[in-house]
């Protein structure tokens, strides 16, 4: 029986347990440059003995970030210090992985410790896009709808940020199309209204993540995996539901996607999502049943034996954690202390193991 220790092969990957360092933004940038707090809190997620530490949401793009802090991937200059973090992870015996993202119509704001409302392109902001121009809050600006012609500059950026992904190190890449950014709201037909071939149906509102994922297979190394972050579930009536993200990942899976990070919501506001322990796994398990392929489970998983238990009953193949590798970056090596698994300690903390 597969548990949380036990290894995971995924292409030419091995990985040496199923728990991955969730995709974290940490607004702590200056024009897209990685900076030494990315080195400390990736590389010591990297020591804690994480299988995979996935970088945070990097903009294919300077309008596709968030905040003017996000970390980037849409210039020659970034992959120097993109490169020593993922050497260091690597050394580390983890694999290090980036989230290529465009944030839509939920760029241009403040870091969420500011505030996090948008920033007007008077007051240093910029002009946001989207598939409509519907704003994701009344008191935003309206965001650009896009052409065709922007759509394709967009897939041109995400296949020149996978070009500087490989450049980078990195064996992992994840397109993310999730919690309301650009590819999300192309899926969503709550924020898409569009009537021409990327709007409208199922297909074609699909169809702007297929040709993304596309053109970054072109670049992207045919023996590393490729990862896709989904809302699973808008939570609203009407709304992008689990048989729609079961419907695209399997296009996904034929697609040679190796594996569905399985989240949820961001795309409206006034979502009513009960929030809880394991609350989002529903949605891994039901998507590996249903598509045949590897899932990843997220949301509010903190303890040893939920992580174990989703790994165990086959719920998903790898534990996505987010806050709980904030309050502790050697989760994993403590972990496998109280499971009672055997695992490697950097040598330099091996007289730390055994109390």
């Amino acid at each position: 029986m597969e548990n949380l220790f036990s290894s995971l092969t995924i292409k030419t990957l091995v990985l040496k347990n199923r728990i991955m360092v969730s995709p974290m933004c940490q607004y702590s940038s200056l024009d897209g440059f990685a900076s030494d707090w990315h080195l400390v809190h990736l590389g010591s997620r990297a020591v804690g003995g994480a299988g995979i530490v996935m970088f945070e949401a990097s903009a294919v793009s300077p309008e596709g970030r968030i905040t003017a802090n996000d970390l980037g991937i849409y210039k020659d200059e970034h992959i120097e210090n993109l490169q020593r973090i993922t050497t260091f992870v690597h050394q580390e015996g983890a694999f290090a992985g980036i989230q290529l993202a465009h944030a839509g119509r939920k760029a241009s704001c403040q870091a969420p410790w500011e505030g996090g409302q948008q920033i007007k392109p008077e007051n240093g902001g910029w002009q946001t896009w989207a598939p409509s121009a519907i704003p994701f809050k009344e008191s935003d600006d309206l965001p650009k709808e896009m052409s065709v012609e922007d759509i394709q500059a967009v897939k041109d950026d995400f296949a020149k940020a996978t070009h500087r992904a490989v450049e980078a190190g990195f064996k992992i890449i994840e397109i993310h199309a999730a919690h309301g950014y650009l590819i999300n709201e192309f899926l969503s037909p709550l924020a898409n209204k569009r009537e021409d071939k990327y709007g409208g149906n199922f297909e074609n509102r699909a169809r702007f993540l297929l040709e993304i994922i596309d053109e970054v297979k072109i670049v992207w190394p045919a023996d590393l995996p490729i990862f896709v972050r989904i809302s699973a579930s808008d939570w609203v009536e009407g709304g992008w539901d689990i048989t729609d993200s079961v419907k695209l990942s399997l296009l996904l899976k034929n697609k040679g996607v190796d594996l569905i990070d399985c989240s949820s919501g961001g795309v409206v506001r006034d979502a009513k999502i009960e929030v809880g322990p394991g609350y989002q796994v529903s949605f891994a398990k039901d998507i590996r049943r249903e598509a045949g392929m590897l899932t990843g489970a997220v949301g509010m998983i903190t303890e040893v034996d939920q992580a174990n238990e989703i790994i165990e009953s086959g719920k998903a193949d790898l534990v996505i954690m987010a806050r709980e590798f904030l309050r502790d970056p050697y989760f994993p090596l403590h972990a496998a202390q109280r499971f009672g698994a055997e695992v490697n300690w950097p040598v330099q903390y091996e007289r730390a193991k055994d109390k």
